[in-house]
C-alpha cells in the first residue's frame, strides 16, 4: 500500500498492531507534518488507499437487518408419546357403553377423534379378541376387555357374519385402515396354534365370510401364504382351518369362486401343501375332504393332479426327444413316468404325441419344410409310437390325435395323409384301424376334407386287401 507522496504506509495489519501510539515512529513523514494515527486516518489529502475487505476494517458488531422484520425460530415437531392402552381402553367403552350393537358401535366409531391411522392394529386386536395384545403376539395385555368380539361369537354363519358387515362399514369410512387388517389377519393366522380349536373355527368362519362378502384388506395371499408354516402343517392345524374354510365359503358361492380365491392365493396348484408332511398324498386328500362332503373339490383335485402329471410326461419327453436321447432310453422314461402317474392309456398317446410335435422345429412360412419336419419326427420315434400303441383302441385314438393336429394346426392341413401312411409303413397303425376311420370315424373335425385326401390310399389298401 501507499500514500501519494513520500509517505509509505504498511499493510493495514500491521498498522493496526501498531497501535496509536507507535504507528508516526513506524512512518516517515515530511517535516511541515506530525501525524498521528487517528489524524492519518481521517486525512482527505492523503489519500490512502487500504484494501476495504481486510480484517483491519471488519466490525465485530451485528450486521444490520432490515426494519420491521421478525427472525423467526424453526418449529420442531413435537411427537406425542405412544399411548396404546389408552387407545384400547377408549375402543372397549365404545363397545360397552353401546352394550355390543355393532351398528351404534360403528357410528360411535365414526364420530370419535381417536387416532386411528396411529393405532390401527390396535383396534381390530379389540374387534377380533375384545382387547389389545402383546406387541407382536396374539397374546393378551392388561386392560379393559369387552365380551362382543369375533372369537366370542358362537362359531356360526349367522352370528359371525355382523362382525364382517361392521368392519366393511368401518373400512368404507376410514380406507386407511385396510392394511391395519392385513396385519392383523396375518399375525393372527400365523399363530393359530395359540388359539383354542372353537376359536380357530371361530376365524376360519370369519374369513371365508370376508371372502363372500368381499371384505377389503384381505387377498387371498394374506390368508393362505402365512399358513404354510411347517408347525402349524406338521400339526394338522392347518388342514382343520382350510376344511372349515372350504365348507362355510361353499355354502354361498361356487365351486369355481373358490378356485380362483386359491388360483390368486397361489394355492390351486398345491392343494397337498395343506396336508402334514406324513399324509401328504392324494389319496389322503380325497378321503379326507369327501369324508367332509367336499367331493367336488375331490373330483377337481383329480383332474389337477392329472393335468399336471400329464404336463410332467410332455414336459419330459419333449426335454429328451429335443436333447436327441436314444430311443430305448426315451421309452424307459416314458413306460416309468406312466407307471408312477397310473394314467390312462389313451391319455398317454395323446401327451405322446403332443411331446413329441413340440419338440419339432418349425418353420413359419415352408408349409413343405413342416411337412417333412413331421415325417421325419414320426420316423424317428415310431418304436415310441408303436409301444404306447398296444391296441386298435389306442391307434384309433392316434388316428384321432392326428387329425386333430393337422385340423388345429393350418401348416399341417395337407400332411394329414402322408402322416397316416408312414405310420402304416412303420407298423403304428393297422389296416383296419385306418378303414375304420376312414367308414366310421366320429370325430368330425375337418373329416370331410381329411377323408377325401386320405381316399387314394384307403382305395390301394381295399385293393390290396381284394388281392389277398
Amino acid at each position: 500500500m501507499c500514500l501519494e507522496g513520500d509517505l509509505e504506509v504498511p499493510p493495514p495489519l500491521e498498522i493496526a498492531c501498531l497501535g496509536a501510539a507507535n504507528a508516526s515512529a513506524y512512518f516517515t513523514f515530511p517535516s511541515s507534518f506530525f501525524f498521528t494515527l487517528d489524524t492519518l486516518l481521517r486525512s482527505t489529502e492523503s489519500h490512502l488507499f487500504f484494501d476495504p475487505s481486510s480484517s483491519w476494517f471488519m466490525s465485530s458488531k451485528e450486521k444490520p437487518t432490515l426494519g420491521g422484520t421478525r427472525i423467526k425460530t424453526r418449529k420442531r415437531n413435537i411427537a406425542a408419546p405412544l399411548d396404546p392402552a389408552a387407545f384400547s381402553d377408549a375402543v372397549v367403552q365404545i363397545y360397552l357403553d353401546n352394550a355390543g350393537d355393532l351398528e351404534l358401535v360403528a357410528k360411535s366409531i365414526e364420530s370419535t377423534d381417536l387416532n386411528f391411522s396411529r393405532y390401527g392394529d390396535i383396534f381390530f386386536e379389540v374387534v377380533f379378541i375384545g382387547r389389545r395384545t402383546q406387541p407382536g403376539t396374539v397374546k393378551p395385555d392388561e386392560g379393559e376387555r369387552h365380551p362382543y368380539s369375533v372369537i366370542d361369537c358362537e362359531p356360526k354363519r349367522e352370528a359371525i357374519l355382523p362382525s364382517v358387515v361392521y368392519i366393511q362399514k368401518i373400512l368404507r369410512r376410514r380406507p386407511s385402515l385396510i392394511k391395519n387388517l392385513e396385519n392383523v389377519t396375518r399375525r393372527f393366522l400365523q399363530s393359530l396354534e395359540l388359539f383354542e380349536e372353537n376359536e380357530r373355527k371361530k376365524l376360519a368362519i370369519f374369513t371365508a365370510l370376508a371372502f363372500s362378502q368381499k371384505l377389503s384388506g384381505l387377498p387371498p395371499e394374506t390368508v393362505f401364504q402365512p399358513l404354510l408354516k411347517d408347525n402349524l402343517v406338521a400339526k394338522g392345524i392347518v388342514l382343520t382351518f382350510v376344511t372349515d374354510f372350504f365348507k362355510e365359503y361353499l355354502v354361498e358361492n361356487s365351486l369355481e369362486d373358490l378356485i380362483s380365491i386359491l388360483r390368486r392365493g397361489k394355492m390351486e396348484d398345491n392343494l397337498l401343501d395343506f396336508l402334514p408332511p406324513v399324509r401328504r398324498t392324494a389319496e389322503s386328500f380325497a378321503e379326507h375332504f369327501t369324508k367332509e362332503g367336499l367331493t367336488d373339490l375331490v373330483e377337481y383335485h383329480s383332474k389337477k393332479m392329472f393335468e399336471v402329471k400329464l404336463k410332467e410326461i410332455k414336459t419330459v419327453l419333449t426335454s429328451k426327444v429335443t436333447e436327441e436321447s436314444s430311443v430305448d432310453e426315451v421309452i424307459e422314461t416314458v413306460k416309468q413316468l406312466v407307471k408312477d402317474a397310473k394314467l390312462p392309456e389313451i391319455e398317454v398317446v395323446r401327451v405322446v404325441w403332443d411331446g413329441l410335435m413340440d419338440a419339432v422345429q418349425w418353420s413359419g412360412k415352408n408349409q413343405q419344410q413342416n411337412a417333412n419336419s413331421v415325417l421325419r419326427q414320426v420316423k424317428a420315434w415310431a418304436p415310441l409310437l408303436n409301444t404306447v400303441c398296444s391296441s386298435g383302441k389306442l391307434e384309433l385314438e392316434l388316428m384321432y390325435k392326428v387329425q386333430m393336429q393337422c385340423y388345429e394346426d393350418a401348416k399341417l392341413m395337407k400332411v394329414f395323409p402322408e402322416v397316416v401312411r408312414s405310420l402304416y409303413d412303420l407298423d403304428v397303425l393297422a389296416e383296419d384301424t385306418i378303414l375304420h376311420w376312414f367308414r366310421k370315424g366320429t370325430n368330425t373335425k375337418g373329416r370331410q376334407t381329411f377323408v377325401k385326401s386320405l381316399e387314394p390310399f384307403v382305395n390301394w389298401l381295399e385293393e390290396a386287401e381284394e388281392e389277398e
